[in-house]
């Protein structure tokens, strides 16, 4: 099994900073792309941002210019640092792996979540 776990969630003043981190661990082969998505009351789940194992960025045009999606592939670990943090940026973060696992397979897995919340 593969488990991704985050932390870094927490209560921020708008224009703030955090710095979200997300670790996979388990019967990891290779890990695809990692990314951020996140959830705000009443909304869908949307993508924030993500990363290929080749290193391609993709950003939500909401965050771009304020968020910054990096990994260490060596520590199957994705960071994603938040400046500039606004109001409508509140939701519950989750991280998301696509990962190839022993014996061979290849699925999506999902962290648990954290909130952030930015008060004005």
């Amino acid at each position: 099994q593969v488990q991704l776990v985050e932390s870094g969630g927490g209560l921020v003043q708008a224009g703030g900073s955090l710095r979200l981190s997300c670790v996979a661990s388990g019967s990891i082969f290779s890990i695809n792309a990692m990314g951020w998505y996140r959830q705000a009351p009443g909304n869908q789940r949307e993508l924030v941002a993500n990363i290929t194992s080749g290193g391609s960025r993709n950003y939500a045009d909401s965050v771009k210019g304020r968020f910054t999606i990096s990994r260490d592939y060596t520590k199957n670990t994705v960071y994603l640092q938040m400046n500039s943090l606004k109001p409508e940026d509140t939701a519950v973060y989750y991280c998301q792996g696509i990962v190839h696992t022993h014996p061979p397979s290849v699925d999506v897995y999902w962290g648990q979540g954290t909130q952030v919340t930015v008060s004005s």
